[in-house]
């Protein structure tokens, strides 16, 4: 059965929105270039070696293909030849390379994509697909890059939930000097039976 990895860039007030500036929210472009950063590139080449999918919803699918289709490297040629899943009820024609729609409701799409991939699915951005999964309990690991910026504004990680989500931290460390990545899984919580 495979995990459902959530892997988002964060400010320190957890604002998740716009982090290149290219979404023009006004408050974007915190996280720099990863150019200039040697071992964020490498930390995020790490997790989409390691995975066996990529998971996004439909405006994260479109930023991504734009952006990585055309390029060439390690982390380019990693996320073109991946199997790729879009969570969307718009999208027909996917366009890059082993994309797969997933139509309907998206809950019950990524449950059964969990028990078809035997290894890690990985979620990038992806803002109101990464809510859903959460709230559904479908998230097995979320992993954090912090950045060291306050932005004031902006969409944050987490809105309202039904009921509390209960996290446990299982892996920390500072990436560049000033970037804290932290790792973190659900704590599952058995219901009673009454």
């Amino acid at each position: 059965m495979g995990k459902i990895i959530m892997s988002e860039f964060a400010s320190l007030d957890g604002v998740i929105q716009d982090p290149d500036g290219n979404e023009g929210s006004g408050a974007g472009g915190w996280v720099g270039h990863l150019a200039d950063r040697d071992e964020l590139y490498a930390v995020k080449l790490g997790e989409a070696l390691h995975s066996d999918a990529l998971l996004l919803g439909r405006r994260s699918y479109e930023f991504f293909a734009a952006r990585w289709r055309p390029r060439r490297g390690a982390l380019a040629d990693r996320l073109n030849t991946l199997p790729k899943y879009v969570a969307s009820s718009t999208l027909h024609d996917p366009g890059w390379s082993n994309s797969t729609v997933l139509e309907g409701d998206v809950v019950k799409e990524v449950s059964t994509l969990k028990h078809e991939v035997a290894g890690d699915i990985l979620v990038y951005a992806s803002f109101q697909l990464m809510r859903t999964l959460i709230e559904h309990d479908l998230v097995d690991e979320l992993r954090l890059m912090v950045f060291p910026a306050v932005l004031g504004r902006g969409k944050r990680l987490f809105g309202e939930t039904s009921d509390k989500i209960l996290v446990r931290l299982v892996d920390t460390r500072t990436v560049d000097g000033d970037i804290v990545y932290l790792t973190y899984q659900p704590v599952r919580i058995p219901h009673a039976q009454g």
